[in-house]
């Protein structure tokens, strides 16, 4: 075989690599963030030198570097005046602050409660919020409104647009 017909054909084979076949194209993807742990039908408590300040448990949650996602989330915390528990199908707890979705049910131990489907716990402020419609309750006073604040510090609650039905109580005479 002659020299120069078989440089001719790897001439003609690396040509035919270099125009038919095109280079893979990759997208660039940015590094998803991977779970630390996960865990199935949890209890977490936090306790301290008096006692219990916060139990979260849940059917399903995935721990990540700065928060917790859960499903099915029961939050119950006792650091303030008044113990207050929380319960929604889904869970954000992220830097001392709850972020409830979907069946929101917010209850203190005196007697105060709402119902929502999105609300926020702070637990450095003690405040509860919801921005949207809700149903609360106190004792038997019911109230509904477009977004309700319940500072547990101060016993102050601020609503929107609200309708409420209040039962007076009679002065007792001495």
């Amino acid at each position: 075989m002659n020299i120069n017909i078989f440089l001719f054909i790897v001439m003609i084979g690396l040509s035919m690599i270099y125009f038919l076949f095109k280079p893979m194209n990759f997208k660039q993807t940015q590094d998803k963030e991977i779970a630390q742990f996960s865990l199935t039908n949890f209890t977490l408590n936090e306790l301290d030198k008096s006692g219990l300040i916060t139990k979260m448990n849940g059917d399903e949650a995935i721990r990540y570097n700065d928060r917790y996602l859960v499903e099915n989330i029961n939050y119950t915390d006792n650091t303030k005046e008044f113990l207050a528990n929380m319960k929604a199908k889904k869970g954000l707890y992220k830097k001392n602050i709850v972020y409830l979705n979907g069946d929101v049910k917010f209850k203190r131990e005196d007697g105060v409660r709402f119902f929502s489907q999105k609300a926020t716990y702070n637990k450095n402020t003690d405040v509860a919020s919801s921005d949207v419609e809700y149903v609360a309750y106190i004792g038997e006073n019911y109230v509904t409104g477009d977004s309700v604040t319940l500072d547990n510090k101060n016993n102050i609650i601020k609503s929107k647009n609200i309708y409420a039905i209040y039962n007076l109580e009679e002065k007792k005479k001495k």
